[in-house]
Order: C-alpha cells, then structure tokens, then sequence
C-alpha cells in the first residue's frame, strides 16, 4: 500500500493563538499564510492538525 499525504495550507494568521497553538502551527512546517507544506498522513501529523483545525486547510495529495 503506498504511504498517503496530506498537503497542509496555514489559511490564517497565527496572530492572536495560544503559545502552544503557534508551536504546533510552526511543527508542521509552516510559518507564512497560504503556504503549503505535504506530510505523511500518520496519526501524529492528524493529532497536530486537529489542535489547530481553524487555521488550516487540509486535502490529500494525489
């Protein structure tokens, strides 16, 4: 079975998010809006996006 990822897009700002809730924005690679960045579909990455769902915007990548 091949690995599936996820490309990740930071739709908002970071501006106004908890410590904890930046740390995460900035774990998973991102740092400018609508920049984009491809993970590993793993339950980790899934744990972070679900901290932070309201900033981001999450699609599989083909």
């Amino acid at each position: 079975m091949a690995n599936k990822k996820l490309r990740i897009t930071l739709t908002r700002s970071i501006i106004g998010l908890s410590p904890k809730q930046e740390a995460t924005v900035a774990a998973l690679g991102l740092r400018r809006v609508r920049q984009r960045v491809t993970h590993e579909d793993t339950p980790t990455v899934r744990g972070m996006i679900a901290k932070v769902p309201h900033v981001l915007e999450v699609s599989r990548e083909a």
